[in-house]
C-alpha cells in the first residue's frame, strides 16, 4: 500500500459557496488572523479556484547533477500524490528556475491531485492551462531546475508568504489569494465559513432588492 493510501486525510469540504474571502473571515472569527499568504500567487487561468490537502515540498539551491536520475526525488513525490491533495512548493521565492510544468501537472492530475501552488516559478503555463490543472505561482520562467535546485524536504512544514503550512492542512487558492486552515482548527473554521456563506447569500438578495446597507448590516452583521 502506498503512503498516499495510508495518510488517512479526511474528506475535503464540497461546498461550492466557499471562497478565500469567506475562509479568511472565518479564520479571523476563530482567532487565526495570519492565515493568508502575504503575496498573491497568480493563477495560470483567471477564475481558477481549488481546495485541497497540502503535500509540501521544499527546494534549495544545488549545483550537483545526477545524470542517471536527475529528477528522481520529484518523480517519487509526484507518484506518491493522492486524491484531493494540493502540491505546495516552497522555494524561498527563488527565481533560479521553474519548479513545475506540463508533464508534472499531467502526472499530478492523473494521480488525483487538485492543484499546485508555489512561491517560485512555473513553466509551460499555456500547456498547464490546456490541461485544466489549477496552478498558482509568484512568477514564470522557462528554465529547468536540474543542477540548479533540488528537493530537500517532502511533507515537512514549510513557510510560504509568511504562513506555516503542514502536510494535511486545508489550502484554498483563487483569484484573491491563498488561505491556509490548520488541520487542528478546520472543523471550527469550516463551520463558521458555511454559516457565513449562507448569511452572505441572504444579504446579497436583500441588497439587490433595495435594502439599505445599514439595515442589512444591523440585521445580519455580515459584509
Amino acid at each position: 500500500m502506498s503512503s498516499a493510501e495510508t495518510r488517512g486525510f479526511f474528506p475535503l469540504p464540497g461546498d461550492e459557496r466557499l471562497t478565500t474571502a469567506i475562509l479568511s473571515d472565518s479564520c479571523d472569527a476563530a482567532g487565526l488572523r495570519a492565515q493568508v499568504l502575504t503575496e498573491r500567487l497568480a493563477p495560470v487561468v483567471a477564475g481558477t479556484r481549488t481546495i485541497g490537502r497540502a503535500r509540501t515540498l521544499r527546494f534549495a539551491p544545488s549545483l550537483v547533477d545526477q545524470p542517471e536520475d536527475p529528477y528522481g526525488d520529484a518523480i517519487d513525490a509526484i507518484d506518491d500524490l493522492g486524491e484531493g491533495e494540493l502540491v505546495v512548493i516552497a522555494t524561498d521565492r527563488s527565481n533560479d528556475s521553474a519548479f513545475w510544468g506540463e508533464l508534472f501537472s499531467a502526472a499530478a492530475r492523473g494521480a488525483g491531485a487538485v492543484g499546485v501552488i508555489t512561491d517560485g516559478n512555473l513553466r509551460d503555463t499555456d500547456r498547464i492551462a490546456a490541461l485544466g490543472f489549477p496552478a498558482f505561482s509568484r512568477s514564470r520562467r522557462p528554465i529547468d531546475f536540474r543542477a540548479r535546485l533540488r528537493i530537500v524536504d517532502v511533507d515537512a512544514p514549510v513557510v510560504l508568504g509568511g504562513v506555516r503550512i503542514e502536510a494535511g492542512d486545508l489550502v484554498m487558492a483563487d483569484d484573491d489569494g491563498v488561505v491556509v486552515v490548520p488541520r487542528s482548527h478546520e472543523e471550527r473554521v469550516l463551520g463558521l465559513a458555511r454559516e457565513r456563506a449562507s448569511r452572505e447569500s441572504t444579504v446579497l438578495t436583500e441588497l439587490l432588492a433595495g435594502e439599505s446597507l445599514r439595515s442589512v448590516w444591523d440585521r445580519h452583521r455580515v459584509l
